[in-house]
C-alpha cells in the first residue's frame, strides 16, 4: 500500500489473476482446483503459484480430502480472505469515485 492508496487497498489481492481467483471464490463454499483452473482459463502452474501466495497470506484454504479415487484439491476462501477482498473492492470503488457519473 502506498500513501495515496485508500484504506483497504490490498496489493496482494489486486494482482489480476489473484483478484479473479478471489472473485470466483466469494460466491461459493469451495471449488475444485480443476474447475477453478478451467473457469479462469489458466495453466495449472499459474493457478498453483497464485493459490500459494493467497494461502500463505491466510486468505484461502487448500484441502485434499482422502477417499476413493484420485486425490483432488479443493479451494475455499477464509473469513479473513473474504474480509480482505471485500475491503479491497470497497477501496477500488473509492478510487473510482464519480468516474463515469
Amino acid at each position: 500500500m502506498t500513501p495515496s492508496d485508500p484504506p483497504g487497498f490490498n496489493a496482494l489481492i489486486h494482482a489480476p489473476q489473484r483478484l479473479r481467483i478471489c472473485a470466483a471464490l466469494l460466491p461459493v463454499r469451495e471449488i475444485e482446483f480443476s474447475a477453478l483452473r478451467d473457469g479462469l482459463a489458466v495453466a495449472d502452474s499459474v493457478l498453483s503459484k497464485h493459490l500459494r501466495v493467497l494461502d500463505e497470506a491466510g486468505y484461502i484454504r487448500l484441502s485434499k480430502p482422502t477417499g476413493r479415487g484420485r486425490a483432488r484439491t479443493w479451494v475455499s476462501i477464509t473469513a479473513s480472505g473474504r474480509t480482505a477482498v471485500l475491503k479491497h473492492l470497497d477501496a477500488l470503488r473509492a478510487m473510482l469515485g464519480d468516474v463515469g457519473a
